[in-house]
């Protein structure tokens, strides 16, 4: 592997590209200033990264890494839900702590486009949405969970980016947590699906149970299975 294309060198650029989008914004991003800061040619970057879209793409997973290494340090509780509310709060503080990472993640994308480090976040909001699932403490089914919280909490993050910071409302992101997390959430289990009310609530938590393990079912049987569920899950 040559020099310029060796771990080390695609680190210096990244580092430094991180900086630059730290201390000026996502304006202070050129090539040419990217560059400068970490001491290569811009051949060098091109080798690297393809262009700048890919370098943006990079920068914005090197900050999806800091953001996910938050969020691997939150150790799960015995309360799914409570486990989102703190997990919407840790979003909003790694928005309004590194700003400019944010924009780039979250502000800046492209339509059909996200980087494979947001991927990572999405999985790990879902995976906590399969747990409240098998809890027996969710509404709706796990996708449409998913891009419910994924969607406000960045609406939110980048509406209170955009304040000024003697001006921020900060009790926004709590109203709109609570009542997302209402709307998608139970308070308890319900103890029996008696009721037209819980038969959803049992039904995402049966599909959530089944996971990928094998059953006595046949994968046809399975699959007609899963749809039954998902229509129950969805049913009014």
């Amino acid at each position: 592997m040559s020099a310029e294309k060796s771990p080390e060198t695609r680190e210096r650029i990244l580092r430094a590209a991180a900086r630059l989008l730290a201390e000026g914004g996502s304006e202070a991003l050129s090539t040419r200033a990217v560059c400068a800061a970490a001491g290569v040619q811009a051949p060098t970057l091109y080798r690297v990264f393809g262009d700048k879209d890919g370098l943006l793409d990079a920068v914005a997973g090197y900050g999806f890494e800091r953001y996910l290494a938050e969020k691997h340090s939150l150790a799960p509780t015995e309360d799914p839900v409570e486990d989102l509310r703190r997990g919407w709060d840790m979003h909003v503080d790694f928005g309004l702590t590194h700003p400019a990472f944010y924009v780039l993640m979250y502000g800046t994308v492209r339509p059909g486009h996200r980087p494979a480090a947001a991927e990572d976040a999405y999985a790990m909001l879902r995976a906590m949405l399969e747990r409240t699932a098998r809890a027996g403490r969710l509404r709706i089914p796990v996708d449409a969970a998913a891009q419910t919280i994924q969607a406000t909490s960045a609406g939110v993050t980048l509406a209170l980016i955009s304040s000024p910071a003697d001006a921020r409302d900060l009790g926004l992101s709590v109203r709109v947590r609570d009542t997302v997390l209402a709307a998608v959430t139970t308070e308890a289990r319900p103890a029996a699906p008696t009721s037209g009310d819980a038969v959803p609530v049992h039904a995402l938590a049966l599909n959530a149970a089944l996971g990928d393990r094998p059953t006595a079912l046949g994968s046809t049987e399975t699959v007609l299975l899963r749809e039954w569920l998902e229509r129950l899950a969805t049913s009014e």
